[in-house]
């Protein structure tokens, strides 16, 4: 019986990694965003309150639909937004007119993706049959930290990447 849902308790688990991805990586690019697509300050900040109010915003919305699409099709959904929405942030900036508008709608996704997976994630953990139920629960919080820590690690090796190729550390 346990073994039927590994699966989705470790599409979770994922999922918090995702949300960590979603939360953290926009911010580290503030000083990228600023340099090459000449946004003011003011703008740039604006993109962390844009990011919670949409998945504040999600959070109320989803008690609605939900249960009206089901679990694993909203969690598909979540995954599929928050995917795009990274996506999006690569992409955007350098096709529309304005690069803030670009950076605004690929937040907008994936901050839909984001707010999903907060309300997604912990009641179908919660649901899954398992022997150690509050181990399982502590293992998934500890999978947001998991994210961040990659996103800061990642995001830092490919910043120090060129300098470490031409060898002038």
């Amino acid at each position: 019986m346990k073994n039927q849902y590994n699966k989705t308790i470790t599409a979770c688990f994922v999922g918090y990694i995702v949300q960590a991805i979603i939360n953290n990586f926009t911010p580290l690019l503030f000083l990228f965003f600023q340099k090459s697509y000449h946004i003011p300050l003011s703008q740039i900040t604006l993109l962390v309150t844009f990011n919670f109010g949409i998945q504040l915003l999600i959070d109320l919305l989803s008690v609605g639909f939900i249960d009206k699409i089901g679990y694993r099709a909203s969690m598909v959904i979540a995954h599929t937004l928050s995917a795009a929405g990274l996506i999006l942030l690569a992409v955007l900036p350098d096709i529309l007119p304005t690069p803030f508008s670009g950076i605004l709608i690929a937040v907008m996704t994936y901050a839909i993706g984001g707010g999903l997976l907060e309300v997604l994630v912990s009641p179908v953990v919660e649901a899954c049959p398992s022997d150690h139920k509050e181990k399982t629960m502590s293992m998934l919080h500890s999978f947001y930290c998991w994210g961040h820590a990659g996103v800061v690690l990642l995001s830092t090796l490919f910043s120090i990447w060129p300098v470490w190729k031409t060898g002038k550390l």
